[in-house]
């Protein structure tokens, strides 16, 4: 495991749960972050929501499983999934490789877009993971 601290962009708010959440056209884009992966170790499986799917915040939507562990993606917003990436099925490595870029995981139309501005910010989410 790399001693480098996680990259925290400042464009993407994020979750408690590691989870960020990017504006994406009108749409939101949704990943884990560069600490979760971090955590994670090398990914190996990524379940996917289906396109249409309806999510509720803080709720799980699919299940990330790594060499070490397995665990589950949480929702940032609620809203409907609009796309999903799936490269990520036959190149789940993407999460660790780029977790900003191609490893996004979803992309969203929320329920309410203020809500999304009460998300973490980069510095207030560093805060979190390094108190």
């Amino acid at each position: 495991m790399s001693n480098t601290p996680p990259e925290i962009p400042s464009s993407c708010k994020y979750t408690k749960e590691h989870e960020w959440a990017r504006m994406h056209g009108s749409e939101v884009e949704v990943g884990i972050t560069a600490f979760a992966a971090q955590q994670l170790g090398d990914v190996v499986f990524v379940e996917l929501p289906a396109v249409g799917r309806a999510l509720t915040a803080g709720q799980p939507f699919g299940v990330v499983e790594s060499v070490k562990s397995v665990s589950d993606l949480f929702a940032p917003l609620s809203g409907r999934v609009t796309a999903v990436n799936t490269e990520l099925e036959s190149a789940p490595e993407r999460l660790n490789e780029a977790p900003y870029a191609q490893g996004w995981i979803l992309r969203m139309q929320p329920d309410d877009l203020q809500a999304f501005q009460n998300l973490l910010s980069a510095e207030e989410y560093a805060t979190w993971i390094n108190p």
